[in-house]
């Protein structure tokens, strides 16, 4: 009996030490990322003539996943931002139609991510100072033509100037096709402003910019296809000052011609009222090129 008792102390020692050696198990659940994970957009106002949206910048942004909770956004114009639900709108405000690339990640249990990207095409508009906005489009829509009368109504100059120190049209010297075109601008209902150009079937090209048009040769009249655009309005980026231009510009999508092409697409507000504009842009060969509009009577 007395055996027994003085080994039993001994066995609940060891059993002791075998039981404070045994790790005690944490478990954290299953590590899942996300499936079927989609993205859509929607740019707000976007339509068959408004591809890239109404100006606003507003882009609506939905994206699904299995097993998601939560998602980063990267809307690729240098906003980031976690949200836990993925329907949201986001807006882009840089002037102009630019390209981002909409990058989603969704999170899951455990940390683990699954990624989507998507490019989108979006449409700011820029604010047009009222004056020139009214000027341009008297608040409705105004046809514009060539000021054939004006000295130095079609010009050219060097690519740092300001005013045709190359060379200045006398009235009435060009070529016929540039003095029939017809240049229509509307106003829309967000402030923004359409252009359609009439060339009566030819418009007007230098020559350092036939090629690019698709031709050859010297200054001269040539079947180039004008249209309707929705222009992008933006500060200007030459060195003009205020005492010389409205340091407003635009450009025109496409091949960029006005009355006649240089092979630009920029055009820059050098003046303007309510019945005489006069626009400056840098042609394909680097030289500022001129031309004077008048309002069509």
């Amino acid at each position: 009996m007395k055996k027994y008792i003085k080994l039993f102390p001994l066995a609940a020692f060891l059993l002791l030490l075998i039981t404070g050696c045994t790790k005690e198990e944490y478990r954290f659940g299953d590590i899942t990322a996300p499936t079927g994970l989609t993205l859509t957009t929607a740019i707000a106002g976007a339509d068959p003539a408004n591809l890239n949206g109404d100006g606003t910048g507003n882009v609506n942004i939905t994206v699904n996943a299995e097993n998601a909770l939560s998602y980063t956004f990267d809307y690729g114009d240098g906003v980031k931002e976690a949200k836990s639900s993925g329907t949201l709108t986001h807006k882009y405000t840089t002037p102009g139609t630019n390209t981002y690339t909409i990058t989603v990640t969704a999170v899951g249990t455990g940390g683990a991510v699954s990624t989507i990207s998507k490019q989108v095409t979006v449409f700011v508009l820029f604010t047009i100072p009222p004056q020139i906005l009214t000027d341009l489009t008297n608040d409705a829509s105004k046809v514009w033509i060539i000021d054939r009368d004006a000295d130095g109504h079609f010009g050219v100059g060097a690519g740092d100037a300001f005013f045709p120190n190359y060379y200045a049209a006398p009235p009435n010297t060009r070529e016929p096709c540039a003095y029939d075109d017809e240049i229509t601008f509307t106003k829309t209902p967000v402030g923004g402003v359409t252009m359609a150009v009439n060339n009566m079937g030819q418009s007007m090209s230098i020559g350092a910019a036939t090629t690019y048009y698709g031709f050859g040769g010297p200054d001269g009249c040539f079947p180039l296809t004008t249209g309707f655009n929705n222009l992008s309005f933006m500060d200007a980026t030459s060195a003009s000052t205020p005492a010389i231009s409205t340091r407003i510009q635009f450009r025109v999508p496409g091949k960029g011609i006005i009355v006649f092409g240089t092979g630009g697409v920029m055009y820059e507000i050098l003046s303007i009222s309510a019945t005489s504009m006069h626009l400056r842009n840098i042609g394909i060969d680097g030289n500022s090129w001129y031309q004077k509009l008048k309002k069509k009577p």
